[in-house]
């Protein structure tokens, strides 16, 4: 069924409908094992800054290999693909609890991993090849809406009831991943199959004139893993954060998230993605800098949270990189280029948190402070993007090349 022809569905089951559901499911699973990760793993498993990073060194490798998606969308459409990668999200964090050792907790995360970074790769894909590009910042506002209120519903289940009702690591986690896997499954069964309504490329596209894109792609990736891996992790080891605590923390941040995605989409159609991204990475250099100072000044948990939720704000922008390449893509190109961005987005995550676990046990500070600087190179790349993007106009570099130029 074309999208075109989806419009004469009831309003549930059209493909904004199914993106939104969708986008409140996933982070059900994914929320939780986020929330929990840090106290499960140092309460369960005593990991150390070593442990952690290589937990999140295998944790990417399947982001890495996200670009084997244009060898099974040979075989399979990208909405089914979709659907089984949530499937296997959503089993492999609900059995999380039950392999408290390093090995386990590692094999867990890598098959959770693979449907994860496969979910989000055909999803960002779906999403730009369904939505109409003139309301496709608004419509991803309201995306990041759906999510952070699934992630927001997660943290207060988990903040009001983990106490109370004496939870543990094995039922929440059980509960959790087997919802998402229940939400895939209905999803198979409740809707048609939607046709992009540009046929998709079946092979590997890499465009020379797609070059910024690529480069941005690499260096999120790269500044992500320091907010990911070490941010969280630095509340619960210096701060000694409860679980319920980092939950809390987590809550407040969604509850921003919620309430400002739908006003970040109206801020990208007016402002354009160069000056968001801009925005987001001057931020992004001010926040690791400040990080830096919980070292350097002895600042407290006070200052550390919000420098926590101001992070997550900031990378919450991130949706402007998509709609920046909507604008200057060959449509046919969306499918495989968001398995090559996804993939060349993880080239950084497999080695730098490996790597920088190393240099956290020694001085954890210089680890933001690399983040700092990442983010710095990335606004000089940001400025490259020209204020009106268009295929043959990618960069301010560009001069008016045809489109066909690879």
């Amino acid at each position: 069924m074309t999208t075109a022809e989806a419009q004469s569905l009831p309003r549930w089951r059209r493909p904004e409908s199914l993106l939104l559901l969708l986008a409140f499911a996933m982070p059900v699973a994914f929320a939780t094992w986020s929330a929990l990760l840090n106290n499960f793993v140092i309460e369960r498993a005593q990991f150390t800054g070593v442990e952690i990073g290589w937990l999140h060194t295998v944790r990417e490798i399947p982001g890495l290999l996200a670009i084997g998606v244009i060898v099974l969308l040979l075989f399979i459409r990208e909405q089914v693909l979709g659907v089984i990668a949530l499937v296997l999200l959503g089993v492999a964090t609900a059995l999380t609890g039950y392999f408290p050792t390093f090995n386990g907790i590692l094999i867990m995360t890598l098959l959770s991993s693979i449907g994860f970074h496969y979910f989000e790769t055909v999803n960002q894909s779906l999403q730009l090849q369904w939505i109409d590009r003139a309301r496709a910042p608004q419509m991803l506002g309201w995306l990041t809406a759906a999510a952070s209120a699934s992630s927001l519903l997660v943290y207060t289940i988990i903040v009001v009831l983990w106490e109370p009702l004496d939870l543990t690591y094995n039922k929440v986690y059980l509960a959790a991943g087997s919802f998402t896997a229940a939400v895939a499954v209905f999803t198979w069964f409740a809707y048609p199959q939607f046709a992009s309504p540009h046929p998709q490329n079946k092979n590997m596209v890499l465009r020379r004139r797609y070059w910024l894109y690529y480069v941005l792609q690499f260096m999120s990736g790269a500044r992500r893993q320091i907010f990911v891996v070490f941010a969280g992790f630095m509340m619960v080891e210096r701060f000694g954060m409860k679980v319920s605590e980092m939950t809390l923390l987590l809550m407040m941040n969604y509850i921003l998230l919620t309430v400002a995605g739908p006003a970040m989409g109206r801020a990208l159609a007016r402002w354009g993605e160069r000056n968001v991204m801009a925005f987001e990475y001057v931020g992004l250099t001010l926040v690791f800098m400040a990080y830096g100072g919980i070292y350097w000044f002895g600042w407290g948990l006070v200052a550390a949270g919000a420098l926590y939720m101001l992070d997550q704000m900031f990378f919450a922008l991130s949706f402007a990189l998509r709609t920046y390449f909507q604008k200057i893509a060959d449509p046919a190109d969306i499918a495989p280029t968001a398995a090559v961005s996804f993939t060349i987005n993880h080239i950084a995550a497999v080695f730098l948190p490996a790597s920088l676990g190393y240099m956290w046990a020694v001085a954890p500070d210089y680890v933001f402070v690399m983040g700092a600087a990442m983010a710095v190179l990335a606004l000089g790349l940001v400025l490259l993007i020209p204020r009106d993007p268009s295929p043959g106009h990618e960069t301010i570099l560009s001069r008016g090349n045809p489109v066909a130029a690879e």
